[in-house]
């Protein structure tokens, strides 16, 4: 079998929550060594679960909210049985240190040594009042990359401000554009696409500096701003306003330029259909598919103006035909027809989907603490370096003999007086509050 891409390459790996996590997988779904730098006397807010000994009742009666767990039950090691977690931890390697403390930080800094790529996407700040910046870092190893993920950069009056998914995904302005009409934005549900934009950035930062290292022998700093990596993905309502001083308003799910356009009921509970027509060639498929209805041809729906602008009757019809059919038929009949259509499915339905069975997406997983399960798999597919899922997600210093013994080299002597320092572990400390916070 032929290398993976990034065979060779190490990447320290001190991201949390969700947009670096994401990052670091592709990189290391791509084949480099990501090594997880972690601490078993902080538990991180939101990185692996919501708090660190979530009690079984808790999982039970908030469910999905808690981060999800095998049988709803917190296990032993509750840490690596979230979901949340364990969907990006894939393909990683897990050690613990406390870079807190300057032992820890000497130990830190052997890692960065012996690394080629160094990637962290805490508050700005962190990494800097820890010593562990990139002035630091390339005073170590020169040659190093090291990608930075501060919300808000390194520069600007927003700098020092801390910021989650949802607060990026309400300055970009997404969140505005997602809600109704005439209906508070703030009834939306949370959304992180600003998270898995920015990781998939990072991500591909990180291989534009490695491709640079390539040529010139040189480590850099990269920068990702969260906030910027996700405006360019509304690029056209910023145009929009530029160039005509308007500002786009809530659609739902209608669009400007189409008509019908919308998410209809299907026959059985809870069952949806996403339907999207913009050219007059489009409709003409449309009517065929649901047999050329008497009201389509009312002067109303004649072209793709009239139909914009009389969608709420055009709506009550589409949904009269959807709501006797079966979402998947009502999708093969338009599809049929080259009208752009597709069934809302939830997890079960992905999971028994034919295609992405007959394309092998679902990859079989077996982890310790959380048992055998289908994960999603790779996001691509290379005809001559094709990733899988090589390694369960990461169990907290799973590999901590690895990166201490293999790696840097330290005695078993040196290594058992860190573990009794708390350096070294697979549990996090007793006096870490429910809440998830360590006091140090």
């Amino acid at each position: 079998m032929a290398p993976l891409p990034l065979e060779g390459i190490r990447v320290l790996d001190y991201t949390i929550v969700w947009a670096g996590p994401f990052a670091s997988m592709m990189l290391a779904d791509l084949g480099a060594e990501v090594i997880r730098v972690e601490s078993t006397n902080f538990f991180p807010y939101c990185t692996r679960g919501l708090i660190a000994r979530p009690p079984d009742a808790l999982l039970k009666s908030a469910g999905q909210m808690m981060g999800g767990y095998p049988n709803k039950e917190a296990g032993e090691r509750p840490w690596n049985r979230c979901s949340f977690f364990n969907h990006h931890a894939r393909n990683k390697l897990s050690m613990t240190v406390d870079a807190t403390k300057p032992e820890g930080k000497e130990i830190f800094k052997k890692l960065l040594k012996v690394s080629d790529v160094y990637i962290e996407n805490n508050a700005y700040g962190t990494v800097q009042r820890l010593g562990l910046d990139y002035e630091a870092a390339k005073e170590v190893n020169p040659d190093i990359i090291m990608v930075s993920m501060p919300a808000f950069g390194s520069s600007g009056p927003y700098r020092d401000y801390v910021a989650l998914g949802r607060h990026l995904e309400a300055l970009s302005g997404h969140t505005l554009l997602r809600a109704y009409p005439d209906e508070n934005p703030g009834l939306n549900s949370e959304v992180y696409h600003c998270d898995a934009v920015a990781g998939g950035v990072a991500a591909f930062a990180t291989l534009m500096g490695l491709h640079h290292r390539s040529l010139t022998g040189e480590g850099q700093f990269i920068e990702v701003c969260q906030w910027e990596a996700m405006l360019p993905q509304l690029g056209e309502i910023f145009m929009d306003f530029f160039m005509n001083q308007r500002i786009q308003q809530a659609l739902g799910n209608r669009d400007e330029s189409a008509a019908p356009c919308g998410c209809y009921p299907c026959k059985g509970e809870d069952k949806w259909i996403n339907i999207t027509v913009f050219t007059d060639k489009q409709w003409e498929g449309f009517c065929r598919a649901l047999g050329n209805l008497s009201w389509m041809a009312e002067q109303r729906f004649s072209d793709l103006l009239r139909r914009w602008q009389n969608q709420d009757e055009l709506d009550k019809h589409v949904a009269e035909w959807t709501a006797e059919r079966d979402p998947y038929e009502a999708m093969h009949i338009l599809q049929s027809e080259g009208v752009a259509a597709g069934v809302v499915m939830t997890p079960a339905d992905c999971y028994s989907d034919p295609h992405l069975e007959q394309r092998g997406f679902f990859e079989l997983v077996t982890q310790v603490d959380s048992g055998t399960y289908l994960s999603p798999g790779m996001g691509w597919k290379m005809s001559k370096t094709q990733g899988s899922i090589r390694m369960p997600p990461c169990r907290l210093g799973e590999h901590n003999e690895y990166v201490y013994k293999e790696i840097l080299g330290i005695s078993d002597e040196e290594y058992d007086e860190l573990e009794k320092k708390g350096h070294i572990g697979m549990d996090f400390d007793e006096s870490i509050s429910v809440r998830g916070k360590a006091q140090h």
